[in-house]
């Protein structure tokens, strides 16, 4: 028996959530913030700088989202409740999937523009920068490395990000020691900022003819890409650049000449380098982006420490801190192909939305 009154009451609570979205959002006044920024885009000047041309047509886009997504929300809901007289009306129970279809839809697109509303930090909507290091384990860290890697980079398709890869440091026999990339798309930092951290891999080793349980940690950071140089000073004294050749496989160009550069910041210490694009101008452009959102990464995660220290909690990252653990250990064992051992009961404890991506994965590896 079709009940109407429950759809409408969904719809009321759904409607209730694209309004709460709609005011988090400042959806009343971002029409008058677009039709600002396309005439300062249509400005000569701005056409002569090009990366504030491209700051300013990454804003309208990202406004035109925001209140393309709203509409379509407004138009979802307005289409179901009408299908919900219709039924009703009709009284034809057949067309209660092609409902529920609808509905699930809706409830799909306003969730993210809720998720897209609590985004609100201030490096939430800019790209991120991400740095893999292998940890404990040898060359079972590096696969797992390697294995991360992959899984950020499937994400980041399915979601529509853009990955580039900035540096790649291989394992000695087998995996990754450590990558940085680049992630583009709007709140791209907002999403990933979370993963930050230690991720823990436990299962039957493939590089062990003992076929013992291996315990690996891979750490990582991600740190927001900031366009304006003003967020941070980096003077000349306190910077040494470097220039060396790109490693790789090799071919024209590559490897014969100093594409690659090296920055070292001496004040903080850190050392960032790029080798990925051919030019060496290229190169230290890209260097210096990452050079930034380290530097904005340090002043986040001081401000993070101060906060903990007032709070009288402060956590380090090692075991029993890391923010994810993927546990492939079987309780029985049995003969298989691929590693001698077939899991018969396997416990996979995973958190986060991206864990289908390692557990498809591992079953390909096999």
């Amino acid at each position: 028996m079709f009940k109407a009154d429950d759809y409408r009451l969904r719809l009321k609570a759904l409607s209730d959530t694209l309004a709460e979205a709609k005011y988090a959002l400042d959806i009343d006044n971002l029409d008058g913030k677009l039709e600002e920024l396309k005439i300062e885009q249509e400005k000569p000047e701005v056409w002569q700088d090009l990366e504030k041309s491209k700051h300013i047509g990454r804003e309208i886009s990202s406004i035109e989202n925001k209140i393309a997504s709203y509409e379509k929300g407004v138009k979802a809901i307005e289409e179901a409740n009408t299908f919900v007289d219709l039924i009703e009306e009709a009284d034809d129970e057949s067309l209660i999937p092609e409902l529920e279809d609808m509905i699930s839809a809706a409830e799909d697109d306003i969730e993210q523009m809720r998720i897209r509303a609590l985004l609100k930090g201030k490096y939430d909507a800019n790209n991120a920068i991400l740095n893999l290091h292998a940890g404990a384990g040898g060359t079972e860290a590096c696969d797992w490395t390697q294995m991360l890697y992959r899984m950020y980079q499937r994400y980041c398709e399915q979601v529509g990000f853009k990955v580039t890869e900035l540096d790649l440091e291989s394992g000695d026999e087998a995996g990754i020691k450590s990558v940085s990339f680049r992630v583009e798309g709007e709140n791209a930092y907002g999403f990933l900022k979370a993963e930050k951290g230690v991720h823990r891999l436990v299962r039957i080793s493939p590089f062990d003819s003992n076929k013992r349980r291996h315990t690996s940690f891979s750490s990582l950071e991600v740190m927001p890409e900031v366009d304006d140089e003003g967020e941070v000073e980096i003077r000349d004294e306190d910077i040494r650049i470097d220039v060396y050749r790109s490693s790789g496989a090799g071919g024209q160009k590559v490897n014969k000449t100093e594409t690659a550069i090296r920055i070292t910041h001496f004040p903080t210490g850190i050392v960032v380098t790029c080798q990925n694009e051919r030019s060496q101008l290229q190169n230290k452009e890209m260097a210096f982006q990452y050079l930034r959102a380290k530097l904005i990464e340090r002043q986040i995660a001081e401000r993070e420490a101060a906060d903990a220290e007032i709070k009288g909690e402060i956590k380090k990252i090692e075991w029993g801190s890391q923010i994810r653990s993927y546990v492939f250990c079987p309780y029985t064992l049995v003969k298989d192909h691929r590693t001698g051992y077939e899991n018969t009961n396997v416990q996979a404890v995973m958190d986060g939305d991206i864990q289908g991506f390692i557990i498809d994965y591992l079953k390909k590896t096999v």
